[in-house]
């Protein structure tokens, strides 16, 4: 009901849409937590009242819709708060000291984190994507909340996609389902996962979204009946057992049927496994009873029972899953406690759970791999030296490892290791560690001697063999799939082995040089016709020019290097900075190649042209004629009393 009506109604009043807000969430945010959440919504009411968006609505709808969203998710005030205040900077940019004198420090760090990836443009597959999705993945690991919230700005713009044009939405699309909905899963978060993908769909492939509605909205009569059978078989079997379960239905989101019919080449109508029942129980220990119970009543599919309980997922979640044979078709059935369900709806966010006293055993920020994976990230950066800095294949290979699909392996000691999907024996032996990674000869799996680029499958007992002669290859690092082992092996590699050569990076670099110095010239050219033209640099007599040269604080006695990759010209804005072999580097303020720079706020120099003549009086010709003479007298006078 709550999503229904702030998604599709026409109140516009501000004092009816906050009562809404508090009648949908009764009893959850009450005293002191109530007034701060009608405080911020009258602070931004104050800010943005009277301004509309493109499509003529109140600009104050979205923040209350995302702000919905993050209650419906149960989240704490403080993040409700963030969900009004989230896009604040963007009407003004000055506010962040006022935000925090009145919400607190928390808030005004979400608010400033959220602005911070909204101004990142993720739209192509370039290095500039790849820098925005680092800084979007490390805006986590200071407050995860900045996630929560941007989630819940993305969620509901794509339920409001509708409004834009074709293209548009596509390219939206497109967005949510290469980043926002695995990051989504990643946090365990998978009702927003879910009702996210099949968005994307709906948006990305029309046809294929309708089929699957259609399919699914077939026989909706008979599937109930079938599912309500399996239902009263499986409350009886427990009832006997002594034990209380709730148990619901559902059909499968749409995006996982399309998954599943892209996988096996099939139509949404071929398929039979669209229908799962979740049983809810007490305890960690009856779910097992439950599964034993399960299996009794119909038969098992074979290699479909997985147990994420004893091993859970590296976003926390817990269940165990089986597919049984229920009248001829294949019925997915799911086990887990109520808190774990807790965790499987909200992942991470469960930790922030309003309700106190209710989230000790919900899983923790600090426990999630993807955390502690950037943590090790950004620290290895910084001790790298590399600061923002980094190829495009690197974050390529970062985006798939840290968003895309995982395997479980597990060391001879029964410690687990998740790897990306498609990682080979090389990738678990630096995710050991590095010195094992650098000495691996072989490796065998569940016994077996495999290669050391064979893929590895899921739940595999791997085991390294190394050898103290044996160092990282070319080879190996075209092979390796995870960002830490093609770091490790690339810098082994430029530290000590003289026949190698990154040529990918170099041809790189040269791309990117070019495209900066493309870029630069058509910037500059802009800049002239928004100027009329430039006027030519005023010449003296002798044809020489007054404004080619560069000031620093009036003084122009400095060691200047020109940079070739935006070759800025007098009169073209300019910025420099302290270069270590050529003094002072002059770009345009506008270059790609001097934005990127490392520490440049610490290196940037102020500097400017020197448009001024040089002072010269009108007969300077007359007064050198006249200094050569008298040199040329004095030179004929020696050259005689020698003789």
């Amino acid at each position: 009901m709550t999503e229904t009506f702030f998604t599709n109604t026409t109140e516009t009043d501000p004092r009816v849409l906050i009562d809404t807000f508090f009648r949908s969430f009764p009893d959850q945010y009450e005293g002191d937590d109530g007034k701060k959440i009608r405080e911020a919504w009258d602070y931004l009411i104050a800010r943005t009242g009277t301004l509309k968006r493109k499509c003529g609505l109140p600009y104050y709808l979205h923040p209350m819709r995302v702000a919905c969203v993050l209650a419906k998710s149960r989240l704490d005030t403080d993040t409700v708060v963030s969900g009004f205040l989230h896009n604040i900077l963007d009407v003004d940019a000055d506010c962040l000291g006022e935000i925090e004198s009145r919400f607190g420090k928390s808030v005004a760090g979400i608010c400033a984190g959220t602005a911070r990836i909204t101004s990142l443009k993720v739209k192509s597959k370039t290095m500039q994507e790849a820098d925005s999705i680092r800084k979007m993945l490390f805006a986590m690991v200071d407050d995860i909340r900045i996630i929560f919230v941007k989630l819940a700005d993305r969620l509901d713009r794509m339920r409001n996609l509708r409004m834009v044009e074709p293209d548009a939405q596509r390219e939206v699309a497109r967005e949510v389902i290469d980043i926002w909905a695995p990051l989504a899963g990643r946090l365990g978060m998978n009702d927003v996962k879910n009702e996210m993908e099949d968005l994307s769909l709906k948006y990305s492939n029309p046809d294929a979204f309708q089929q699957i509605k259609a399919i699914v909205a077939q026989k909706k009569d008979e599937r109930d009946s079938y599912l309500q059978g399996a239902v009263k078989k499986i409350y009886s079997a427990v009832e006997k057992a002594g034990l209380s379960v709730t148990i619901t239905s559902r059909a499968k989101h749409f995006y996982s049927i399309y998954q599943k019919m892209r996988k096996r080449n099939k139509e949404a109508g071929e398929l039979y496994d669209l229908l799962a029942l979740r049983v809810i129980c007490q305890k960690a220990s009856e779910c097992y009873t439950i599964v034993g119970i399960v299996h009794g009543l119909w038969k098992p599919m074979d290699g479909r029972f997985k147990d994420y309980i004893a091993m859970p997922k590296s976003n926390g979640y817990q269940s165990l899953h089986t597919t049984v044979i229920c009248e001829g078709k294949p019925l997915e059935i799911q086990i887990r406690t109520q808190e774990m369900h807790n965790v499987a709806e909200h992942g991470v966010a469960s930790h922030w759970l309003y309700k106190k006293g209710t989230n000790h055993d919900m899983v923790r920020a600090s426990d999630l791999s993807i955390i502690n994976q950037l943590k090790e990230l950004r620290d290895r950066q910084e001790g790298d030296g590399q600061g923002g800095a980094a190829d495009e294949g690197f974050f390529e290979k970062l985006r798939d490892e840290l968003l895309g699909d995982s395997i479980y392996v597990f060391t001879p000691k029964g410690d687990v290791k998740e790897l990306p999907a498609g990682s080979n024996a090389i990738d678990f032996a630096y995710a050991i560690h590095s010195a094992i990674g650098e000495t691996i000869v072989g490796a065998k799996a569940d016994g077996k001697i495999v290669p050391l680029t064979a893929p590895l499958r899921n739940t595999q007992i791997v085991e390294v063999l190394t050898s103290p002669q044996a160092h990282p290859t070319q080879n190996q690092l075209k092979a390796v799939k995870t960002g830490k082992a093609h770091q490790r092996i690339h810098s082994w590699l430029v530290a000590n082995d003289p026949t190698f050569i990154d040529r990918e990076a170099e041809a790189k670099k040269q791309a990117e040089t070019a495209a900066n110095a493309d870029y630069s010239r058509r910037m500059a050219q802009k800049h002239q016709e928004r100027q009329g033209g430039r006027k030519k640099a005023r010449k003296d007599e002798d044809g020489e020019s007054y404004t080619g040269r560069i000031k620093i604080d009036n003084t122009t006695n400095f060691f200047i290097t020109i940079a070739k990759c935006c070759s800025p010209r007098p009169g073209d804005p300019i910025s420099g900075y302290v270069s270590r072999n050529r003094g002072i580097t002059v770009h345009r303020a506008d270059c790609l190649t001097f934005l990127r720079i490392p520490d440049l706020e610490h290196r940037r120099v102020a500097v400017e042209w020197d448009t001024a003549p040089s002072a010269r009086p009108a007969d300077e010709k007359e007064l050198r004629r006249r200094e050569k003479a008298k040199e040329k007298s004095i030179a004929v006078s020696k050259f005689k009393k020698q003789r």
